[in-house]
């Protein structure tokens, strides 16, 4: 992999010398277990990770944004108050979004652009958030050159909503995962009301980030097909009278299914219900530190989202099982999926073998196959938000 430039020699280099520079973070995040549920308002369990997004930037006098980034080239647009998106499928739309974000945030003030560069050591549309993660930290930059400081609660307000400038219609957990996090911890993230829970990560388990070497970005077809899942699990909720998940998670959700016909409706609908309970059995999991539990926990999870959701890939299930074949403790999809990654756990002892037994058994046949950006450990780190980020 090639070595990634510093964000503040990349600003001078691409902008030449401005004002005084600052520097934002703002981590991906590996979400652990409950997928394609947070955008029906439940409890999700992720945990921001090392790799991050990091933008350096000079204020300006005016209300132009230039931005530059390493293999995605240089962007200019004005600010205005009626941005619209970008062609489908360039990375400005997430520019775009974060000063639509930032703009509600500072009201009808007189807003100032900036020079940014901006860097990343997330891999691309692996299902690590690297899309929300860019969002996070632009908007972060943009306020910060404006003289604003928004809560958590008020960014979580704007940022979802934002994301859906981009064209998905996602939910917060990724918002939140890479704000919120802290660091050693999962975060235990709920939306009714939000608040983000810590959940210590027993110190000796570990994580993987395993890339199927099959990209899904989020601006292109998977985008369609992600909507689709969650209309899906909309329309079934109102078929069968319920006013929430919540509500019909308190009932009996396997036999309100069977009202519904076979299809992608009933199927969205016992997946989300079941994942929601998945959520809720793998805290306790962490907290007894039952590695076994919560195991088997991603591996059910996984085979939801491939039998019921159908989001996962016949790489994806081959990375899964070759993780298991090499003494892994539990593996599935993260993310959205149709490609990128899967999480996989074991005890950190197993590591070095279970890492082996995936370049052995997953990647040897795969020539574009890179191990520094393809096959992450996966270490609980802080939110942008933490003071460690400063």
């Amino acid at each position: 992999m090639q070595a990634l430039p510093d964000a503040r020699e990349l600003l001078a280099r691409t902008f030449g010398a401005g004002g005084e520079t600052w520097l934002v973070h703002a981590p991906g995040r590996v979400n652990l277990i409950g997928e394609h549920i947070d955008y029906h308002g439940l409890a999700v369990l992720p945990m921001a990770i090392g790799r991050r997004v990091r933008v350096a930037f000079h204020r300006r006098d005016d209300r132009t944004i230039r931005a530059a980034s390493v293999g995605y080239g240089r962007r200019e647009f004005a600010w205005t108050p009626d941005l619209a998106p970008a062609a489908a499928g360039d990375w400005e739309n997430y520019l775009r979004a974060a000063a639509r974000v930032a703009s509600v945030l500072c009201g009808e003030r007189d807003l100032r652009g900036v020079d940014a560069a901006v860097v990343s050591d997330l891999p691309a549309a692996a299902g690590l958030s690297s899309s929300s993660a860019l969002l996070v930290a632009f908007t972060l930059a943009l306020l910060r050159a404006n003289g604003r400081r928004a809560t958590f609660e008020e960014l979580m307000e704007v940022l979802p909503e934002g994301e859906q400038f981009v064209g998905t219609r996602g939910g917060g957990m990724d918002h939140a995962a890479s704000l919120a996090s802290r660091a050693g911890c999962a975060s235990l993230i709920e939306f009714e009301p939000l608040s983000v829970r810590p959940i210590p990560v027993p110190e000796d388990w570990g994580f993987l980030a395993a890339h199927s070497l099959e990209t899904a970005e989020k601006s292109g077809g998977a985008r369609h097909e992600y909507n689709l899942r969650r209309q899906a699990g909309a329309t079934a909720l109102a078929r069968l009278g319920f006013a929430s998940y919540r509500a019909a998670i308190a009932g009996r959700p396997e036999e309100s299914a069977q009202s519904l016909d076979p299809g992608p409706e009933r199927d969205s609908f016992l997946h989300v219900t079941s994942e929601a309970a998945r959520v809720k059995q793998a805290v306790d999991a962490m907290v007894r530190q039952d590695a076994a539990g919560f195991g088997h926990l991603l591996l059910e999870s996984h085979a939801s989202l491939r039998d019921r959701l159908k989001v996962s890939s016949p790489a994806l299930d081959r990375l899964v099982e070759a993780a298991m074949e090499s003494g892994a403790a539990g593996a599935r999809l993260t993310g959205a999926g149709f490609g990128g990654c899967a999480v996989v756990f074991c005890r950190k002892p197993d590591m070095p073998a279970v890492r082996r037994g995936l370049i052995e058994r997953y990647y040897r046949a795969r020539p574009r196959f890179d191990e520094e950006r393809h096959l992450i450990e996966a270490v609980p780190g802080p939110g942008a938000l933490c003071p460690e980020m400063a």
